[in-house]
């Protein structure tokens, strides 16, 4: 195990990019001390800490044709664009077994990134118990406006990435010397100020940090891209990323797009191999 940060970004369907990624460190064998899940980052983060090689990738693609998984109906019927029941019972329990016994066996921590709708703020949640835990990745996978508020506690969550898309700050103020961290944002890629403002205001008005979040979010996010590139300049970060624009957007239905993209992360993932190793085993 190395003892550095894993930080993965979210990005909705996007995210079989990164399912790419971790399938070949796991057979690679390469295992980190921290990890850092964001929204679609913190469900693949999952099944890459129970060593369960493809589980990620076939979880974002088997069910897409069923209405309980991914739907308009969903939220229609339940408020949530990801129907919970399924993606957070049926899926782990029955349809496609979560290995508990094998997350409990990682020695590491792993961590959950959420965003308190009532302070705005960004925390970071431990995974410690999955069966218990596993509320922890649906809080930080829970897009706003096409998903219920999440409570945990006495306190409501959603979308990590509102508050902290990219963890690498965090990672480093854990102590993490070494960071890698998976983008599922094309290299050049800024974000742009949001569209839908209103609508998010209007729904969240008894919240206004969401609100705030979002007006401000393409400034948070290109900062944290300049600061990353700082981290990559002085060590701290390791960045593995799409080369280019997939043209697959945060809810998409192709198969055979989704099949490339996940193919496109782990041949990204083998390509810089020899780089990764070199950085993870030389100095501090």
């Amino acid at each position: 195990m190395y003892q550095a940060g894993l930080v993965l970004e979210g990005g909705g369907m996007k995210g079989v990019y990164t399912s790419g990624v971790l399938d070949f460190f796991l057979d690679k064998d390469i295992e980190f001390s921290n990890c850092y899940g964001v929204s679609a980052g913190a469900c693949n983060l999952c099944s890459y800490l129970s060593r369960q090689r493809g589980r990620a990738y076939a979880v974002s693609v088997d069910y897409l044709d069923d209405k309980h998984y991914c739907s308009a109906y969903n939220v229609l019927t339940t408020g949530d664009l990801f129907g919970v029941k399924m993606c957070y019972d049926d899926i782990p329990n029955r349809l496609n077994p979560y290995d508990y016994e094998a997350f409990n066996a990682y020695k590491g921590k792993a961590y959950a990134v959420v965003t308190n709708i009532e302070t705005g703020q960004p925390e970071y949640l431990r995974l410690k118990e999955m069966n218990r835990d596993i509320i922890a990745v649906r809080a930080s996978a829970s897009l706003p406006l096409v998903s219920r508020n999440v409570k945990i506690g006495d306190k409501l969550y959603l979308d990590g990435g509102l508050s902290d898309s990219v963890p690498i700050m965090h990672s480093i103020v854990d102590g993490n010397r070494k960071n890698v961290v998976v983008l599922t944002k094309e290299v050049g890629y800024r974000r742009q100020p949001a569209s839908h403002l209103g609508i998010m205001k209007l729904r969240y008005a008894r919240y206004p940090k969401i609100y705030e979040l979002m007006a401000n979010r393409h400034i948070a996010y290109n900062n944290m891209l300049d600061y990353l590139d700082a981290q990559v300049a002085n060590g701290q970060a390791f960045v593995i990323r799409p080369k280019k624009a997939s043209g697959i957007g945060r809810i998409e239905k192709d198969k055979e797009k989704l099949r490339m993209l996940y193919e496109e992360g782990y041949q990204d993932a083998r390509d810089c191999y020899d780089d990764l190793m070199h950085y993870l085993e030389n100095g501090a």
